[in-house]
């Protein structure tokens, strides 16, 4: 190709400049911008190199216009503070970015309001699909199921789902981590968290495991997003409920490595004189020392699995799914 073919245009780069700069006709290229798995890879490279060669951005609105897509998936998030959510929403980027979708990310602070807000925002921009990690709002829900678009919900199982789901039960997972410490032999235990829809979940699982046993469950719940910096807070207010408490369940890991540090503050010896157990499975819980028992659950897969769900949708399969993708109890030296 002669060097003044490659020559961008004065002005504004138009399609058709991209089209005579890779070879191809104005379809293939309105083809290789909005539907690019259509396209045969060498037939994509060409229209992405004369793409990058020419700076040209494709007019999304136009396009959305001509096929009735935007080509974008919401996403919203309860807070971007906690570490649990972020490999869920770089995973399912990453698998939606290879099929030619972007995702436009919210946080929903976890406020009702914030989350009718945002749901409006999301579809007078005309989004393909949404996935939500957690919704506190049925109104919301209700209008997401009049608009008619492809929504997937994660990081937990409704009754009333409003489409598509996959996850764990949060309930589940709290009573598999109370018949864990039971088994231990701790009869008198604490829980502290947030109070939010998960937690409280997680708790109501938690408080079945000890009832079976004859144990005792006391209670510390922070306004959202409980962290690090409650952690000391709620273990004295543990304490002051039950002094003969022997372990704790922590609503997240980084709120159990936080105790570890508090117990070590206060001479309390792990697990000897209080047992401590986490949630989430995350880096921190394999690096710290004692290393936390913890529920693991599969953060990144519930991004790729949901995904999935949206684009098989998108492609027309109009079927609902709820895929249950589980949990595990990691047993280590901190219970």
């Amino acid at each position: 190709m002669k060097a003044s073919a490659i020559t961008p245009p004065d002005g504004p780069m138009r399609m058709s400049d991209v089209a005579r700069i890779a070879g191809v006709s104005l379809v293939t290229v309105s083809r290789a911008v909005n539907q690019p798995d259509k396209v045969a890879p060498a037939t994509l490279a060409a229209v992405r190199a004369a793409i990058d060669t020419l700076g040209y951005v494709p007019n999304q609105l136009a396009g959305g216009l001509a096929s009735n897509r935007s080509r974008t998936i919401a996403a919203m998030v309860p807070t971007l503070s906690n570490l649990v959510f972020s490999e869920t929403i770089e995973a399912m980027s990453l698998a939606l970015n290879a099929r030619g979708y972007q995702v436009l990310l919210a946080q929903t602070n976890y406020c009702a309001a914030d989350e009718v807000r945002i749901v409006d925002t999301f579809l007078g921009r005309r989004v393909d699909g949404m996935a939500l990690m957690g919704i506190t709002n049925e109104d919301v829900a209700d209008k997401l199921r009049r608009a008619g678009l492809p929504v997937v919900q994660t990081w937990d199982f409704s009754s009333a789902a409003i489409d598509m789901q996959v996850g764990f039960s949060n309930a589940d997972a709290g009573h598999k981590a109370g018949v864990y410490l039971a088994g231990q032999g701790h009869r008198v235990v604490g829980f502290i968290g947030a109070d939010e829809r998960r937690s409280r979940l997680r708790l109501k699982g938690f408080r079945r495991a000890f009832s079976a046993v004859g144990g005792q469950v006391v209670v510390s719940l922070a306004p959202p997003p409980a962290g690090v910096d409650t952690a000391a807070a709620q273990l004295a207010d543990l304490r002051r409920q039950a002094p003969a408490m022997t372990a704790v369940f922590c609503n997240n890991d980084l709120l159990a490595a936080a105790l570890l540090f508090e117990c070590q503050r206060l001479r309390l010896k792990v697990p000897q004189q209080m047992a401590v157990m986490g949630f989430g499975d995350l880096p921190v819980a394999g690096a710290c020392w004692p290393r936390l028992t913890t529920v693991s659950v599969p953060r990144r897969r519930m991004g790729e699995v949901a995904a999935e769900l949206l684009l098989r949708r998108l492609a027309g399969d109009p079927s609902a799914s709820t895929v249950d993708l589980g949990f595990t109890v990691v047993p280590r030296e901190s219970a």
